[in-house]
């Protein structure tokens, strides 16, 4: 079940990168890439990596994201959850 949830936030996380949502090209690849870090989680769900890159490179994106685009910081916080509830 966690991973259908992290579908589901990436699907919001995708649309809310097309959306003519104002970012800067460097924030919009930073979510682009964090999309695309989760997109290779889920291809890979019997494979369990100690990389924590993923995890941090939200909490980050969050803290980024928290003041100028609250909606976005939202999503990214329900991934940060489902990623912990996945043991990730």
């Amino acid at each position: 079940m966690p991973e259908h949830d992290l579908q589901s936030q990436l699907e919001e996380l995708r649309s809310q990168l097309a959306q003519d949502t104002p970012l800067t090209e460097e924030e919009r690849a930073s979510l682009q890439a964090i999309a695309q870090d989760i997109e290779l989680r889920l291809a890979n769900q019997g494979v369990v990596d100690q990389n924590d890159s993923l995890v941090d490179g939200v909490n980050l994106a969050v803290e980024r994201f928290e003041v100028s685009h609250p909606n976005t910081a939202i999503t990214l916080r329900n991934i940060m959850q489902t990623l912990a509830n996945m043991g990730i």
